[in-house]
């Protein structure tokens, strides 16, 4: 939170609201905060059972005011929910909220990670919240829920989440929070008619700490340097993309920003840290020199740690994106804007003001600061001229001085937007309301007459008339395709008034959440489980409907340009031909016309999904297909600075893999798949877990390059056939990739020097890592399996074999697949 409170163990279950409340109260005198009078007004309202819309500056305690409904909540037995508009933000709203009310009373879920997910306070993203509330509506076991961040109501892609709660929830008392909200009376109405439960809305512009606002026409190196020389730091660099923001940081190595004693104490916590992506070398160095780096493209582990460095006062300058305005926990003095522009998506215009002050707002310490500083350089072409002007007025001014003007394309500012941007009153919140097929699904398996709960859904919602009709007519067809293909059928009525239900065949977690879900359903049916390429063409569904992460396609390109160039130079093609071709290369898309084809016979059938598309490309299954490794990936397209873009992908698109692709469907080579993207997933980044074990226990110890969570201890791995073997498969790879790279211990390697002497290689593509060439016998020693793996090599002729004996009493015992390699022979030999 943004104030830490001491550690808050809840009071005995049926301890009176008042008593609940002086345990609060206490517990904030102890740890030395000093109610501010909205802070006071908020916290009594919610006691006395109202519903609380918290309008009040950055910086202003509203964490404080959440934290007591919690308390409430927990002392009461009763189950709250704490959402965020970003997953940075649940993650560190999650790890702050543990340190509050202890690890075991809070939990996780933000669709890429899941912790403790049925503890009494869950902090999750709007979305896991509106799932919860389609679901369960007011039969939902959540009496209390903070929404952060509420302005994201008006939000034109994700607003609908922040506003089905309100429309389904009656049962729950609900503080919205903001520092830009406008005008909510028209939310303020309708939750009180809905709930019978009055709202007060506690609102002040007043910040507990005092703004400044500055305009510099001098370079930022400069300016940084300035600031550190006047005590103006820490200070945050707003850039509006990750790429500026990464490449920024170099720039200030030369700045002296840390005292001697700061950086031995950095490199200390350093030493105990991981930085084994290819980024950990970058970061490490500029955090040695005070300079943290913040944005949505590096890993949780490494953006957990920036924002420790800079708790702890060490970092003296960050730069991060516009992260920032959505209430990332990162204590800073001073705010600079590199720019007063951003491009949203689909055009370059000024900031909002509700973008502006969002970040503006987050300038200035409580207990630490005075005065909060805010600067807006001015366009850089302009500091370039103004000190182009000053070098030739120092010279005699006999020179004419040669202007730079403004990039095409980019909106200029002045001195003038800077102030505009200062007194502007707040943009409305405008409602936004959308309906697909993932919430048909939720609402329709409930144990009630979900068409009239969807129904009456639609016609409480915020919006126009129109738009309401308009969302009858999308969900009638969204229902008839749903129907189409079995995945909800019909049933005589139950006395509970359900009238049909969700297809019981597909999987517990099975999800329909993408919008294009349905289609991959219905396109797997033309898919031949019996292919050699059917693991790679699920593969290549799942990812084509997925979003496209655009800086991997643009590496993916840039690769392929490099190959081209080459290519074609020796082939004596003449420049300006090379240059017209290389304009012509796409990134890769593996069934690309079988994809568009078999899309636009489906969009035929189905008009709701004419304005969606599928997206056809190769990271998930170039990655399994040739067998890589995450920094192998990243090395191979130099992606070092969007580590965080490449997890996240593989994260959506294995959650598409394990909730969307029925059971039935799934092959072993598939499972396979399953395994080794989640492999990587956790290998990767599993800061959020290790974290929370350490809050639950001082004395955890990470596993280092652990790809697996510990097991249930009455789990036996080696009664589960077939996990048992895909894990042994999975490490029988692993070690013979370690060949193949010249990793592996010499005692291991030198067992292959006969193979190699009567073969060039082996392969590792996915028909090599197909089960037909494994091979596993319990009848030759008791208590041993032995598993023989046919080495796979390019003339085909897989006539070599690994043999290792798997050791079943310890890997039961270890809960892991206990092993080693015996010998490599001739098949048969």
């Amino acid at each position: 939170m943004d104030q830490q409170l001491a550690p808050l163990a809840p009071l005995e279950k049926g301890a009176e609201t008042e008593t609940i409340l002086e345990a609060f109260l206490t517990a904030m005198e102890e740890s030395g905060f000093e109610l501010y009078a909205e802070q006071e007004e908020a916290i009594l309202e919610l006691y006395e059972g109202r519903h609380v819309i918290l309008r009040t500056p950055t910086g202003s305690g509203k964490s404080l005011v959440a934290g007591a409904l919690l308390f409430l909540a927990l002392c009461r037995g009763q189950r709250a929910v704490y959402t965020c508009p970003i997953k940075a933000l649940v993650n560190e709203k999650f790890l702050s909220l543990c340190r509050a009310h202890g690890p075991d009373n809070v939990g996780l879920m933000t669709g890429d990670a899941t912790v403790n997910p049925h503890a009494p306070i869950l902090c999750c993203t709007a979305e896991i919240l509106s799932n919860m509330a389609l679901c369960g509506g007011e039969r939902a076991k959540i009496e209390a829920v903070v929404m952060d961040e509420f302005h994201y109501y008006g939000d034109n892609e994700r607003g609908a989440a922040w506003q089905v709660p309100l429309l389904l929830m009656p049962q729950t008392q609900f503080l919205l929070m903001s520092a830009t909200l406008g005008d909510m009376t028209d939310i303020e109405d309708d939750l009180t008619q809905r709930t019978n439960r009055k709202v007060v809305t506690v609102s002040s512009d007043t910040r507990p700490v005092p703004l400044e606002f500055s305009y510099s026409e001098e370079a930022i190196v400069q300016r940084v340097e300035a600031l550190a020389q006047e005590g103006k730091v820490p200070a945050y660099l707003v850039y509006f993309s990750q790429r500026a923001a990464t490449e920024a940081a170099q720039g200030f190595i030369s700045v002296n920003l840390c005292t001697r004693e700061e950086r031995e104490t950095i490199g200390e916590i350093l030493s105990k840290q991981s930085f084994k992506s290819p980024f950990g070398k970058d970061l490490k160095r500029w955090l040695r020199h005070g300079i943290g780096v913040h944005h949505a493209g590096l890993l949780p582990r490494y953006r957990i740690l920036v924002e420790s460095l800079a708790q702890q006062g060490l970092l003296k300058i960050i730069c991060g994106t516009d992260t920032l305005g959505v209430g990332i926990n990162v204590p800073i003095r001073t705010v600079v804007f590199t720019q007063l522009w951003k491009y949203d998506g689909r055009k370059s215009a000024i900031l909002s003001v509700r973008d502006f002050r969002q970040i503006a707002g987050r300038a200035g310490r409580r207990g630490f600061d005075d005065c909060g500083y805010v600067i807006a350089q001015a366009p850089e072409h302009v500091i370039e001229n103004k000190k182009a002007e000053e070098k030739a007025a120092a010279k005699g001014g006999k020179k004419k001085v040669s202007k730079k003007s403004a990039p095409e394309g980019v909106p200029g500012w002045d001195e003038k937007t800077f102030a505009k941007l200062q007194t502007a009153p707040h943009e409305n919140l405008a409602p936004v309301f959308n309906v697909d097929h993932g919430m048909l699904l939720l609402v329709l398996s409930r144990d009630e007459d979900g068409c009239r709960v969807l129904r009456q859904l639609i016609r409480d919602s915020h919006v126009t008339d129109y738009r309401k009709r308009e969302l009858r007519k999308r969900a009638w067809e969204l229902f008839r395709a749903l129907h189409d293909r079995e995945i909800i059928s019909l049933i005589d009525p139950r006395p509970s008034g359900r009238k049909l239900e969700v297809n019981i065949e597909l999987q517990e977690d099975f999800s329909l959440h993408q919008a294009l879900s349905l289609y991959l359903i219905d396109t797997l049916e033309q898919l031949d489980p019996e292919d050699s390429e059917y693991v790679l063409q699920v593969l290549s569904l799942c990812e084509s409907i997925v979003e496209d992460p655009d800086v991997i396609l643009y590496r993916q390109i840039d690769k392929l340009k490099e190959i081209r160039i080459r290519e074609m130079k020796e082939e004596g093609i003449p420049y300006e031909e090379r240059m017209e071709r290389l304009q012509e290369i796409e990134h890769p898309k593996p069934m690309r016309e079988f994809l568009y084809d078999s899309f636009n016979e489906f969009k035929a059938g189905h008009p709701w999904v004419d304005e969606e598309n599928v997206k056809p490309k190769s990271i998930a299954r170039e990655l399994f297909e040739d067998y890589l490794g995450f920094s192998e990936y990243v090395n191979r397209y130099k992606l070092q600075r969007s580590e965080g873009v490449l997890l996240r992908h593989l994260s959506q698109v294995y959650k598409v893999l394990t909730q969307t692709v029925p059971e039935a469907k799934k092959t072993e080579d598939v499972w396979d798949a399953e395994d080794y993207l989640a492999d990587i997933i956790l290998g990767t980044d599993s800061s959020l877990l290790d974290e929370w074990e350490r809050l639950r226990d001082p004395n955890y110890q990470a596993r280092e390059g652990s790809d697996k969570p510990e097991r249930a201890e009455s789990y036996d791995l080696t009664r589960d056939t077939k996990a048992f073997q895909r894990e042994i498969r999975t490490q029988i790879f692993g070690l013979l990739k370690t060949i193949l790279s010249n990793h592996a211990e010499p005692e291991i390697s030198d067992q292959f020097l006969a193979f190699f002497e009567s073969r060039e290689c082996f392969l590792l593509d996915p028909e090599a890592r197909n089960k037909k060439h494994t091979y596993f016998d319990s009848d030759k020693e008791p208590g041993a399996l032995a598993v023989s793996q046919v080495l796979v090599d390019p003339g085909g002729l897989n006539d070599w074999e690994a043999v290792f004996r798997v050791d079943i009493p310890a890997s039961r015992e270890k809960q892991e697949v206990v092993m080693r390699l015996t010998g490599v022979y001739p098949v048969g030999g």
